[in-house]
């Protein structure tokens, strides 16, 4: 009874081992759903920020020091933010950066995009970081005549071209909408920079840009003007992908972070701040002193700043600010030469014969050394140079009054952006009564230094090929 019973206990053991196995392969599996990762976790996870950039002087480009640019500098800041390498794919104009901005693997899409009504149904904009206008920009010559434009009546019966798919398109149509005669085209091929080219050349004769970008291109094309504005501010913002929550919130922070900290204000000085310092005869007599002038001295400037390691486009550009490449120049003052020295400064410096131009240029380029060397190591990179610059024009002194002052005032002593709002004030009796070295023409270092870089800008450009004279 015993072994009936064990053999029976071992078949209902063996039973039910086979039934629970047969139910485990016949039923239905239950299939465990994998959570999507997120457009930042990705991104983290990557090590990489996939951006498209619009390939133009006020978007991104290449320059002797590599990527540059505003929008490139904006989101090279959030990139090291985040901990991650930025990846740009080029884009040459806006129509291509909008087609580019959906393929799945690019994060943002920058190309100086105006979050406009109609693109807002199309795409996904993240934060606003400018605020533009658009103006109509005209060839300079018809100044003279009756053609130019001072309203959208005064477009009748002109040519005019815009490039396909921007902002610009959609202003022009609506216009046509109430009635004004506008007679444009719309070109696929061509950025707006290409554009304002051609009206510099007078190929066309106006076309439409925002202000920024404006901006930025007048020094490079003296041939061109502005009309009018022809849009109400809009704002400039970057797209990013549909169901990019998380990165949106993230950049919204990060962008109101990178403004409380006055960066966002830095950046913009450092590629806008020199506008109110230049004009249409300043740009064509710098242009023409370029061929006429430059040629006979590039080589001191270039053998003298390798020597001393500055730029010999810095160099070139303080020389043209004292001088204006004149060997023979001279002030009321008794300044003398190509980079106008002082007797003093000149003796101080070993120069013997300021009228001689690599003498010149090595005095200058010392005492710019002798500048650097005050500057305290808390002030950093361009900001340096910009100080010593200052410093060179007004005095070091004024400059350390200067920065008491920012300090006083609540602004940072160490950033340019900063320093040449305070400057001005020193000629106010309020400000520098209790300041050590006393009253100074604050605004002259700040116009001097802004009008230097305007200049360096330029050659840059030039020696790259990216303009020409």
């Amino acid at each position: 009874m015993n072994k009936l019973l064990y053999f029976l206990l071992i078949f209902f053991l063996a039973f039910l081992s086979f039934g629970i196995g047969w139910l485990s392969h016949t039923s239905p599996k239950v299939v465990k759903k994998e959570k999507k990762i997120s457009t930042l976790e990705k991104i983290k996870q990557t090590g990489v920020l996939n951006v498209v950039l619009l390939n133009a002087p006020s978007t991104y480009m290449i320059g002797t020091d590599g990527p540059q640019g505003f929008e490139y500098d904006l989101l090279k800041s959030y990139a090291d933010n985040l901990g991650v390498e930025l990846n740009v794919t080029a884009a040459h104009t806006v129509q291509e950066a909008l087609e580019l901005s959906k393929r799945s693997d690019i994060d943002i899409t920058s190309a100086s995009l105006a979050k406009t009504s109609s693109r807002k149904d199309i795409y996904n904009f993240g934060p606003s970081y400018f605020e533009v206008q658009e103006q109509v920009i005209c060839n300079r010559e018809m100044l003279r005549g009756s053609s130019f434009p001072r309203d959208v009546e005064g477009l009748a019966g002109l040519s005019i071209m815009v490039g396909a798919d921007t902002s610009y398109v959609e202003t022009i149509n609506s216009l046509k909408k109430d009635g004004f005669e506008i007679n444009a085209v719309v070109s696929s091929e061509y950025s707006t920079e290409e554009l304002l080219e051609k009206v510099a050349n007078h190929e066309i004769d106006c076309t439409i840009a925002d202000s920024n970008i404006y901006s930025i291109n007048f020094r490079y094309l003296p041939g061109i003007a502005l009309a009018f504005s022809i849009s109400p501010r809009e704002q400039l913002a970057w797209i990013l992908q549909k169901g990019a929550q998380d990165l949106e919130i993230n950049m919204y922070a990060w962008l109101n972070d990178y403004n409380q900290k006055g960066k966002m204000t830095e950046l913009k000085d450092h590629y806008y701040g020199y506008i109110l310092f230049f004009d249409y005869y300043n740009a064509k007599m710098f242009y023409k002193r370029i061929k006429s002038r430059l040629p006979k001295y590039q080589k001191d400037f270039q053998e003298i700043a390798k020597r001393y390691d500055i730029p010999w486009t810095l160099l070139a550009s303080v020389s043209y600010q004292e001088s204006h490449w004149n060997p023979r120049a001279k002030s009321f003052t008794g300044v003398r030469g190509l980079m106008m020295l002082t007797k003093k400064t000149a003796k101080i410096l070993g120069v013997k014969n300021r009228l001689n131009p690599k003498e010149s240029i090595i005095g200058g380029t010392r005492h710019l050394k002798q500048m650097l060397k005050f500057i305290p190591k808390e002030i950093k990179g361009e900001n340096r140079l910009k100080f010593a610059l200052a410093a060179y024009n007004v005095g070091y002194g004024h400059i350390k009054d200067a920065r008491k002052l920012a300090r006083k005032l609540g602004l940072r002593d160490n950033v340019w952006s900063d320093l040449k709002i305070v400057l001005p004030l020193l000629s106010q009796k309020k400000y520098y009564r209790d300041l050590k070295y006393g009253y100074a023409r604050g605004s002259e270092p700040v116009k001097y230094v802004e009008s230097i870089y305007n200049y360096k800008d330029i050659l840059e450009k030039l020696s790259e090929g990216l303009v020409t004279p």
